[in-house]
């Protein structure tokens, strides 16, 4: 007879560890089975834990369908039997995905103005941790998860996203508005019509003005004047010639104000108030030098004819005669003229004053005299004024005043040399010598 022993050993659990099926990489929506392995004898009780938390579940499996992204964590297993219990090392259980839930956050929120500096921050989820580029229209202007502007100026608005990129995916953001305030800049004046401007014309200013908020405070100068108008445009209808002159605009926003460059607005006319100076004033003598002006009003400038008579004598705006002589006396005006038109001034006249010349002696009767015959002697003289003032001398005696001098009933006594003196403000003169030879009956 023979008898059996069986020996039976009994070991706690050993060897406790978890492996995941499948292998290799987990994306969310897969499905997951975690294996917990465990080396004991009575067979051990199994229960599953993430992390620190409480137990998720008992049973030698741990399966998780279409996994989500939260179920990322450290897994791990514990094994008991009534000998003992052993906790495998944790496993991470890593569940990919793509970007999402992509958004801009601006740092500075409120107003941007010029020369701020503003940060861009790309939130995004992921796993792995994406790659971020930002976009500005179709434009890549930067990457990484902070895009940063210092001193931000004008040329910086516009829209901006990011977008998120890992090996599973991309995602954009959507579009954030960077809107940039500045104050009023390239501040300028145009005028309406352009081109040449003719007194009477209507004429509107335009105060051009790039500012973000758009100016609405608009301001008008002429000069160094006050203010002459508020609003975006100043207008004159029917313009005159005063209004000639530099005009500039001030635009303003809350954010500052600029004074644009001065625009001139020159208004064209024909010649006006056309007269003539004469100078010296006062009595003209021969020998002065005299100056005539044309005084004239226009624009452009005119061009200046002198006219004597019908005849014209000079030109330019001055006309000087030096040493003037009698030969110029005369009505002078001067023309002037422009492209738009012309006027002549009134006439002056230049009555230049001389002295007595040419002065002589006419004899009436002419021919031989007779004693007895009556005798008429002229005193012919050129002066200006005319000369009134005339002596008449025999010899070197003075014999009688007045421009005639007559002699009835001649004698022979009468005979003789005569000569006359004809004077007036300006100067004297002799004329030569005339014989007077009275023949006996």
């Amino acid at each position: 007879m023979s008898i059996e022993f069986i020996l039976s050993f009994s070991d706690p659990p050993r060897s406790v560890s978890v492996s995941i099926s499948p292998s290799g990489v987990i994306m969310e929506g897969d499905s997951v089975t975690l294996n917990c392995i465990s080396d004991s004898n009575p067979p051990a009780e199994i229960n599953w834990f993430k992390g620190k938390m409480n137990i998720l579940q008992s049973g030698e499996t741990y399966s998780i369908t279409n996994i989500k992204s939260e179920s990322s964590g450290d897994y791990h297993c514990s094994a008991r039997n009534n000998h003992g219990s052993q906790t495998s090392a944790a496993v991470n259980v890593n569940i990919m995905y793509p970007p999402r839930s992509v958004s801009v956050l601006i740092s500075g929120s409120g107003v941007i103005v010029e020369g701020d500096s503003v940060t861009l921050n790309c939130i995004s989820d992921s796993n792995p941790p994406a790659k971020i580029n930002w976009i500005k229209g179709g434009m890549i202007v930067g990457s990484g998860r902070i895009y940063k502007i210092s001193k931000i100026s004008s040329n910086y608005s516009g829209e901006y996203k990011c977008k998120s990129i890992n090996e599973h995916g991309e995602k954009y953001s959507d579009a954030v508005t960077l809107n940039v305030m500045y104050s009023p800049r390239s501040v300028s004046v145009s005028i309406s019509p352009s081109g040449e401007i003719m007194e009477g014309d209507s004429v509107t200013l335009n105060c051009i003005s790039d500012s973000n908020p758009p100016a609405l405070n608009f301001s008008w100068f002429k000069g160094k004047g006050n203010i002459l108008q508020s609003g975006e445009t100043y207008s004159i209808t029917n313009i005159k010639s005063e209004s000639s002159g530099d005009y500039h605009c001030s635009s303003r926003n809350n954010h500052g104000s600029q004074t644009s460059a001065a625009v001139n607005v020159n208004i064209m006319y024909p010649p006006r108030s056309v007269s003539v100076s004469i100078r010296p004033s006062g009595v003209i003598v021969e020998g002065d030098s005299v100056t005539l002006n044309c005084i004239s009003d226009s624009n452009p400038p005119a061009e200046i004819s002198w006219i004597k008579g019908g005849t014209i004598v000079g030109s330019g705006r001055i006309y000087n005669i030096s040493k003037i002589s009698c030969d110029k006396s005369g009505e002078y005006k001067c023309k002037s003229i422009n492209k738009h038109g012309g006027k002549y001034s009134d006439t002056v006249t230049l009555n230049v004053m001389y002295p007595p010349r040419s002065v002589s002696v006419s004899i009436s009767p002419s021919g031989v005299i007779v004693e007895g015959d009556s005798v008429t002697l002229n005193c012919i003289s050129d002066s200006n004024p005319p000369a009134l003032n005339f002596t008449w001398f025999k010899g070197g005696t003075f014999v009688e005043s007045g421009r005639i001098f007559s002699i009835s009933k001649i004698s022979s006594d009468d005979s003789g040399e005569y000569k006359c003196k004809s004077i007036n403000e300006h100067g004297e003169k002799y004329s030569d010598a005339v014989t007077l030879n009275v023949m006996c009956e």
